[in-house]
């Protein structure tokens, strides 16, 4: 047995069965190593950004981490973007970052580089194995930690001779550690607060948007209280018999509208929102002037225990309001836009699916009709680093191979990590890939107008405009291994749609609108 043979075994040893990589020479090791533990699934990425962003997705599906595989710090580089997005996801993930043999270092070769230091920002845990008898201890110090709680990307760095030179240290296990409830003292105070407030909101974040949390959370809704979700969320339930809160508007001067005469908020597995951007003379803190804040659950803690107990305390009914099914009877016609879209989505959606949404400007023209769809499960934007759509999918579809996975795209957040489609490919995944193809960088152009900048003239016009040459949506995906077709109509979108969901397997649509 090897170092990369410790490494592995520790892994999968730990519930860690996925690995999506794009190796170099430094990690052949560590590819090697794999035909001899059938137990770990590899997943060829063709860009380390997918990689990361598949293991985020796969994470927020499983609630175990995936690992990556990434080749020495340039490769962790080219992953960063969807790392930020896991650590805003809190998602555990163990990035397995190959480096040159601890001998070799010293001479700096072109692809040296301070790994640690690159890795720190979006790492909860960074150590690198410079042995070999320390792989396995290592392994599973970096599994534990990546759990946190609340949980995020760790990195191990994992030196060539390391995983080459003989061991004898085996498997370790790795504890997992446990979310404490928020203690009885701070349930009391906040139900004292609420009872005394006039307007008070809670709003939910983290764990407090997993299904059992919702549930509790409906109690609070039935009590009077008005529940609030962050903007985005890591995994949120939707659809029929869901409760489903209000959501924190993106732009701040509609949250702070909405939010108008709320004189206490109440934090769940989440803290003071914030707005996305500065703008000129507008507020950053999202909480309106002389409003109360106070916290359930920090993000650490147990939310779904504090709703609960929080609900008990103030005598809420035994369960709240939930979504009902309701969706068109009709297939929508005329031209196609993201809201007749929309309408096709929340029609044949399969009870049980994953929508990974990176459509920017055209997500919430789905998300409406799809609040009363089949039930499914969200994943968002948490960071706002676009191009997380295709991974995420990817992830999911690995966690999830029975579920119907729906990606949502817009076309510049997609040409991001393109390559996606030929993992989606290669894996047979039950994934259908939606572009909303207009071709512009839409939401700049919105905030060109919000920050002041003034309308964009002919020389800022080239950075905002993706239409020249337009991209041929349907040859890529072709050329990538991916069914593909273009639909111009709200009609051919629907039976596009339809057609997706009623078979496997890969599929693309481009949604013209």
């Amino acid at each position: 047995m090897n170092g990369a043979d410790a490494l592995i075994t520790t892994l999968v040893e730990n519930e860690v069965t996925a690995c999506f990589a794009n190796p170099g020479t430094s990690e052949m090791q560590f590819v090697a190593a794999l035909d001899r533990e059938p137990r770990m699934r590899p997943v060829l990425c063709l860009f380390e950004g997918v990689a990361t962003g598949a293991a985020d997705g796969y994470g927020r599906i499983a609630e175990t981490p995936a690992c990556t595989l990434l080749h020495l710090g340039p490769g962790y580089g080219n992953g960063l973007a969807n790392l930020h997005n896991a650590r805003r996801a809190f998602t555990p993930v163990v990035n397995v970052i190959g480096d040159h043999a601890t001998y070799h270092r010293q001479y700096d070769a072109p692809l040296n580089s301070d790994i640690p230091t690159i890795v720190r920002p979006n790492s909860l845990w960074v150590k690198s194995a410079d042995s070999p008898d320390s792989v396995a201890e290592l392994t599973a110090e970096a599994v534990t930690a990546s759990y946190g709680p609340p949980g995020g990307p760790v990195s191990l760095i994992l030196p060539a001779d390391s995983a080459w030179l003989e061991t004898t240290k085996g498997a370790v296990k790795a504890p997992v550690p446990t979310r404490a409830p928020p203690a009885s003292g701070v349930v009391e105070e906040v139900a004292k607060k609420v009872r005394a407030a006039a307007k008070p909101v809670v709003l939910l974040g983290g764990q407090g948007t997993s299904a059992k949390a919702l549930e509790q959370a409906a109690r609070l809704q039935a009590a009077g209280v008005r529940v609030m979700a962050d903007t985005f969320c890591a995994r949120q339930p939707r659809g029929a018999g869901v409760f489903q809160p209000a959501r924190m508007q993106y732009f701040g001067e509609a949250a702070l509208a909405d939010l108008a005469g709320t004189d206490l908020m109440v934090f769940v597995g989440t803290v003071t929102p914030v707005a996305f951007f500065a703008y000129p003379d507008r507020p950053s803190v999202l909480a309106p002037e002389g409003c109360e804040t106070t916290t359930l659950a920090q993000r650490s803690e147990d939310a779904v225990a504090g709703l609960a107990a929080l609900a008990d305390a103030l005598g809420a009914p035994a369960s709240g309001p939930a979504q009902p099914y309701k969706v068109a009877d009709a297939a929508p016609t005329g031209p196609l836009t993201p809201q007749s879209a929309g309408v096709s989505v929340a029609r044949h959606l399969p009870e049980g699916a994953i929508i990974c949404d990176d459509s920017v400007t055209s997500g919430g023209g789905v998300a409406v009709p799809c609040a009363t769809a089949k039930a499914h499960d969200v994943l968002a934007l948490t960071g706002g680093a676009i191009g997380i759509g295709g991974p995420l999918a990817i992830g999911a579809a690995t966690a999830a191979p029975d579920r119907k996975i729906v990606s949502l795209n817009g076309d510049g957040s997609a040409m991001y990590t393109v390559q996606s489609l030929w993992t989606m490919a290669r894996e047979n995944q039950d994934v259908t890939v939606v572009v909303f193809a207009n071709h512009s960088y839409r939401i700049l152009n919105i905030e060109m107008g919000r920050t002041g900048s003034g309308n964009p003239g002919p020389s800022a016009s080239k950075l905002l405009d993706l239409g020249d040459p337009k991209i041929d949506w349907v040859s890529l995906a072709k050329g990538l291994g991916v069914p593909a077709v273009r639909c111009e109509t709200a009609e051919e979108f629907d039976a596009a749609f339809a057609k997706a969901m009623a078979e496997p397997g890969p599929k693309f649509i481009e949604a013209a609108i």
